[in-house]
């Protein structure tokens, strides 16, 4: 027993460590008999709550016993870690974004000289000095927070620039880091560390004293909000989402602009985060939360899209394409889940998964068996799979050595807040330098107003220290004398006299600006908006995440999986073909232009237009019946190909014929559907009553004998109708219920026009109310055509015959074939019969007057003609 208590004895003596010695109270005061000329502190108890535990720390006071209970001690000492994980590892600090091994390792990389200009140096070196001088911890932690900053499907932007295998979006672990190399990126050197030269910001001691570092970067954008951050420290965690840098600067300058600005008002300029590997986030009250609470769940989903395609065996099915999927989700396990989903037959009709991803995105390939509807089929997967995940966001940081659950406006209004405060020791820094070259060019200026006197006393000078301390005599500083004494001969001449004593009245200036600039916050704030402006426009990037919309945010609708984008549709009396708008790039007026569809012998194009892949087409038979397409489940098609089968499309088509088609979207309920027959009746109706049509159809029109739907157009109560003839003429009336009164879905149409003997309807078309400086473009069967201004056509009663608007070439027995409403900036899609498509500027072509004949717009092979034209809207909706 001797012999334990000893050992006990030299423990506690030597380690201060922690003992329970139950009830021996013997053992205790013996203890402390042996330990009473110690320099130590001794706790002791003899409570049953304890079991009397002692504790022992170094002190220089005499040796005393005092009591205390160990769930005090214990909480106390708990709470000392706690706050040590907290402020020391886990959470970023509001005023700079980072964490302190973050902050460690790109100090250590600016010591190091590892600038964006520097070669490469190995990751084993850089690891190296953050350990031996800042981070006492884990060469694994401070590698993988290295590695993790040079990650570009991590950071937003990165800070760090790396050489070698760092990692992949499978979660692919990264080299060794004695194989891969690494230096820092222009914008960690110029949002983070250039201005750690102006001594700016608080240096500490590193854990041993031998060394310094900074306590906080000099950060010149919300870099927080930049990159984001997540952690858990003891007891609470992180989770911060990264943002579009020039959404972060726009909100950044609302603030500035307006102190009292709102987070409703700041979040028009900062939406929603915006992740490095894309996705859609769906709907915006999560992100409304999270912008004024600071905590909220945001649903995050990968980009999925539904492709048509031929297999070798030329069987038509459909594709889904996967090319983005959600924040910090491994795409090697998503795959994997997919397969064990069709496997355990939760999800049926797919065939085959594969991976068919590059350096240049991602592509996974869902294979859909035919027969199988893959809008279903995408519902599952981002229902079953981490395709569509809920992230967690908590924005949690240090503001002043204190973890803070802070919302957007106060994340920018603390980093505003210390941006002054380094902006304006910046502006001390060089007021500091200013004046010491001051006082310096001063006293220089005084040496040459006596040079003689000044050479001949340094001349009797034994050594520089007298010759000093004579010029001090003469009224001259340490540092004014030290100048002079190292003078160079030259500056004795006249011009560079001159020189210095411009350079004197330059710095009395420059020092005057400096104190007015640090005595008006108008005038720091103007140099923290040229800042981040210009930080915006040299490393600004376009946003990858989408915010979508939705009113149930639980709820997939089907245009969310559907991808967006401009695309031509052409269609004969057999086939349906629809084509990216970029297959046909812009060409000159004049030109013959380029294949756009393979004719069959007694088959000709019918329609032709462009319309966004989200949009609905409604498809009007001759005899009035309707019938909905989806663009989307529409196949793309090559542009020399005859297309797809147009029964295979709409199955209930009467007769193969298709009279008129018009793109519609799910927002244009206000609008009206204006039909007009071949035999000039017209008829306006909502075009609500196209909401529900069956795939039998649906009748939206009683036609008179021998007539014929031809064409349909959208518009709203106050727009204005033209109806053109291929004589030449033209007329124009108002589409309000005065003028064209909305009807039933069955009733008949009225007298839009009178026309002359042998003379038909060749176009119609809708001019909106606003559009009072733009154009009319008319086009003619032989390729000639003109613009005239919409101001030239006066609006006259429905009912009468009309203007001439063209004069036409009666040699070449030419007819008006359309008039269509277009502005500036938009482009023309013009066919011909034998499948020829140009695609010209609006702009290219003349403005004339009406009584013009106009200019070549297509030439034309032998034979051929034009047939159909199409306005490509400049915006998509």
């Amino acid at each position: 027993m001797i012999r334990v208590q000893s050992i006990l004895f030299n423990c506690i003596l030597k380690k201060g460590f922690i003992f329970n010695l139950g009830e021996n109270k013997n053992f205790v005061d013996k203890f402390n008999r042996n330990v009473k000329f110690s320099k130590f502190l001794i706790f002791s108890s003899y409570s049953s709550e304890n079991n009397g535990s002692i504790k022992v720390k170094y002190t220089n006071d005499k040796t005393r016993i005092i009591n205390t209970e160990l769930q005090n001690e214990m909480a106390k000492s708990y709470m000392e870690y706690a706050l040590s994980v907290i402020y020391g590892r886990a959470l970023p600090d509001i005023r700079d974004g980072l964490k302190p091994v973050h902050r460690r390792i790109l100090f250590a990389m600016y010591e190091l000289n590892l600038v964006p200009e520097a070669p490469y140096r190995k990751c084993a070196r850089v690891v190296g000095e953050v350990l031996g001088k800042y981070h006492p911890h884990g060469d694994t932690a401070v590698y993988d927070s290295l590695v993790r900053m040079s990650q570009e499907f991590s950071m937003r932007k990165v800070l760090i620039l790396g050489h070698g295998n760092f990692g992949s979006i499978d979660h692919d672990p990264p080299a060794a880091m004695r194989y891969t190399e690494c230096k820092l990126s222009n914008l960690s050197v110029d949002t983070l560390l250039k201005e750690l030269d102006f001594k700016t910001v608080e240096y500490v001691y590193n854990f041993d004293g031998s060394s310094i570092e900074p306590s906080i970067m000099p950060s010149v954008i919300p870099s927080i909000l930049l990159n984001g951050s997540s952690g858990i420290a003891v007891g609470m965690a992180t989770s911060i989402p990264p943002h579009n840098l020039g959404e972060i600067v726009r909100s950044c300058l609302a603030l500035i602009d307006n102190y009292n600005i709102t987070n409703q008002e700041l979040i028009k300029y900062l939406p929603c985060p915006d992740f490095p590997t894309g996705g859609l986030i769906i709907g915006n009250n999560s992100c409304k939360d999270l912008y004024e609470k600071g905590i909220s769940s945001i649903i995050l989903r990968g980009k999925i899209n539904v492709e048509f395609s031929k297999s070798v065996k030329k069987v038509s099915k459909y594709n889904l394409i996967i090319t983005e999927i959600p924040f910090q989700i491994n795409k090697s396990m998503l795959i994997a889940k997919l397969a064990d989903l069709v496997n355990s037959k939760i999800i049926q009709g797919i065939s085959d998964i594969r991976d068919e991803s590059d350096r240049k995105g991602i592509r996974i390939v869902i294979e859909i068996k035919r027969d199988y509807d893959p809008i279903k089929i995408v519902k599952i997967i981002l229902k079953k799979s981490s395709l569509q995940i809920t992230f967690s966001s908590y924005m949690l940081c240090i503001v002043d050595k204190q973890p803070i659950l802070v919302n957007l406006k106060e994340i920018l209004s603390l980093f505003l807040h210390f941006r002054r405060k380094i902006i304006r020791k910046n502006i001390k820094f060089e007021l500091k330098n200013i004046l010491k070259k001051k006082n310096i060019l001063k006293g220089i200026s005084i040496s040459l107003e006596k040079i003689d006197l000044t050479i001949e006393k340094i001349k009797k000078s034994i050594n520089n220290l007298e010759a000093k301390c004579i010029l001090m005599e003469f009224g001259l500083s340490q540092e004014q004398s030290e100048a002079i004494l190292n003078l160079q001969l030259r500056r004795l001449t006249k011009l560079e006299s001159k020189k210095i004593d411009n350079d004197f009245e330059i710095t009395k200036s420059s020092l005057n600006e400096l104190k007015c600039i640090l005595s008006s916050n108008i005038l720091i704030d103007g140099i923290i908006k040229n800042q981040i402006k210009n930080i915006s426009e040299i490393y600004g990037f376009p946003r990858k995440t989408l915010l979508i919309n939705s009113i149930n945010e639980n709820i997939i609708e089907e245009l969310e999986t559907i991808e967006n984008y401009e695309s031509v549709i052409m269609i004969t009396q057999y086939y349906i073909k629809k084509m990216f708008l970029e297959s046909f790039e812009s060409q000159t007026r004049g030109t013959k232009g380029k294949r756009g569809l393979i004719i069959s012998d007694g088959d000709e194009i019918s329609h032709f237009f462009s319309c966004n892949n989200r949009d609905d087409l409604i498809a009007i038979s001759s005899g009035g019946i309707a019938y909905k397409i989806k663009v989307s489940r529409i196949p793309i098609s090559k542009r020399n190909s005859k297309g797809t089968p147009i029964l295979s499309i709409l199955k209930g088509l009467e007769n193969n014929q298709i009279s008129s088609i018009i793109a519609t979207s799910n927002c244009e309920t206000e609008k009206f559907l204006v039909l007009l027959t071949q035999k000039g009746l017209i008829k306006r109706t909502s075009i609500s009553n196209f909401n529900n049509i069956s795939s039998r159809g649906l009748i939206i029109l009683t036609l008179d004998e021998n007539d014929s739907l031809k064409w349909v157009r959208k518009c709203y109560n106050d727009d204005s109708v033209i109806i053109s003839t291929k004589k030449g003429k033209l007329l124009r009336f108002n589409a309000s219920q005065k003028e064209l009164k909305s009807t039933g879905r069955t009733s008949k149409g009225i007298k839009s026009i009178d026309l002359d003997s042998n003379d038909i309807i060749s176009d119609f078309d809708i001019i909106p109310s606003q559009a009072i400086t733009n154009f009319i473009i008319l086009l003619t069967e032989m390729g000639y055509g003109k613009r005239i201004k919409v101001t030239e056509l006066k609006i006259q009663k429905r009912g009468k015959k009309g203007i001439k608007v063209i004069s036409l070439r009666e040699n070449v027995n030419d007819y008006l074939i359309s008039s269509r409403f277009c502005i500036e900036n938009e482009e023309i899609l013009i066919s011909t019969s034998y499948g020829n498509v140009v695609k010209q500027k609006i702009s290219d072509i003349a403005v004339q007057k009406k009584n013009s004949k106009g200019i070549i717009i297509q030439r034309l092979t032998e034979g051929d003609k034009v047939s159909k034209i199409s306005i490509i809207n400049s915006v998509i909706n």
